[in-house]
This record gives structure tokens, sequence and C-alpha cells, in this order.
């Protein structure tokens, strides 16, 4: 496999990790990886539990420090920039288990995903293009969080990340726990977001699905990228159909 993997995308690369080690204290959750992800793709990073996903994703937002490596963002390095400058930057997560503020209104919980001085120029429009898109929490801005259900709490998490107005809008397993139907209208929500110009970098356990929907995708194991290449390649390749879809 190649040192540095580079896809043949068709836009310009966004967002570019090179030789990234990650540390949880002493534990080592990646050695030395290497992805890119095109402007405007769905980009998508598989794999196990415990292979590394999460910590990628919390070191491109800042919450996990980098030990080695580079993360370059539209040609800026993060490395020295703090998690709120990174996400005025355009840089948004929807992390895993949705961590919604459960006593607070919908409406609350998507107004504080405004909180950088660049969304709140926009807080009302981005507001109703959101309620756009998930017009039950429309229906439901005055309830508490805590009173939805699963399905509708994903809608606010995913709502309340895009609040912030992001040009690359990270999402960490967002069909986790929810119910077919309801994964499959996740997985539509993700493409109309794409399709309006968001840049979608995915991780995700549904791996049938996700490689259907990702242009590119990068297999990790045991915090090393094992595989690249395009989703529809990577699902008829005889090491993921084994490994990853039991067949």
């Amino acid at each position: 496999m190649s040192v540095n993997p580079k896809l043949n995308l068709p836009n310009s690369v966004l967002l570019n990790v090179e030789r990234l080690s990650i540390f949880y204290e002493k534990i080592q959750a990646t050695w030395e990886v290497n992805f890119s992800v095109a402007e405007q793709s769905i980009t998508a990073l598989v794999g196990s539990n415990g292979a590394g996903k999460t910590a990628i994703m919390k070191s491109i937002c800042g919450i996990l420090p980098q030990t080695n490596g580079s993360i370059v963002y539209q040609g800026k390095y993060l490395d020295k920039l703090q998690p709120y400058q990174r996400v005025d930057l355009g840089i948004s997560l929807v992390p895993e288990g949705r961590k919604l503020f459960p006593f607070l209104t919908v409406k609350e919980n998507l107004e504080i995903g405004a909180f950088t001085k660049r969304a709140r120029k926009r807080l009302n429009q981005t507001l109703q293009e959101v309620y756009k898109l998930f017009p039950i929490l429309a229906k439901r801005s005055n309830q508490l969080a805590v009173t939805l259900s699963g399905g509708e709490q994903q809608m606010l998490a995913i709502g309340r990340g895009l609040m912030s107005y992001p040009k690359l809008l990270m999402l960490d397993e967002p069909s986790l726990g929810l119910a077919p139907i309801i994964v499959k209208r996740v997985f539509d929500t993700i493409q109309q977001i794409n399709a309006t110009g968001v840049t979608i970098l995915l991780v995700e356990q549904n791996v049938s699905r996700t490689l259907k929907l990702a242009q590119a995708a990068y297999i990790l194991e045991t915090g090393h990228i094992v595989m690249y290449g395009n989703g529809n390649e990577l699902l008829e390749n005889p090491e993921i159909k084994k490994s990853y879809l039991g067949l």
C-alpha cells in the first residue's frame, strides 16, 4: 500500500491528513494515518470498534491532540488552532451518541450550534434551512430534547452541526441504535446535505450503505489504513465482503 494514498477524485482537496499518530493518554489509537477528503465529496472511514475512527475525528476538530503528523484544511495547518477556531473555519462534528443538551429545547440546541461569529451572522437563515431539511424539528421546536425519539434526536444532532454553517461536516456513527427505516432516512439526509455543497466525512459501521454512498473510502484496522478506494469498488472486494459484510 502507498504510504500516502491518493485517489482519483474529481474536486480539489479540502482536507489532507498526513502521518497522523494519536494517543489516548498512553494508548496509541492510530499509526501514521494518511488520507484526503475531496471538496464536496462524501468520504468514509470504515472499520470495527477500536480501529481509530473516532480518534481521527476528534483530532481533526481539536478535541484530541495529535502526537505526530499534520492536518491541513483549505491549505491551513490546524495543529495550533483551538477547537472553536476550527469550527469558525467551517469544520463541524456530529459526535457519536448525539451529545445533545437534554433539558434545553430543540430550538435552543440548534441555536447553540451557531455560537461562532461566522455562524451567528446567518443564524435565522440557517435555522430555517434546518427546519426545511427536518420539518419535524420545526414542529418540536419548543419541546425538550430529552422528549424526542431516537431518530428525532439524531436529526437534532445533525441539525445542530449544520447550524455552524460548515464546509466540512463530520458524522460519527449517525445511524447507531436506530430502526432500519430511520437509518435509511439518515443516509438519504446525508446525501441531501452533500448535494447542497457540504463536504461529508462519515464514520459508520453500516458498511454496505456507507460504501454505496461514498465516493472514497478508507478501511481502518487497529489504527492503520489497510485499504482505500472508490466506495462501490470496495463493495466488490472479496476481503471487504468477508470481513465486513459476512458474504
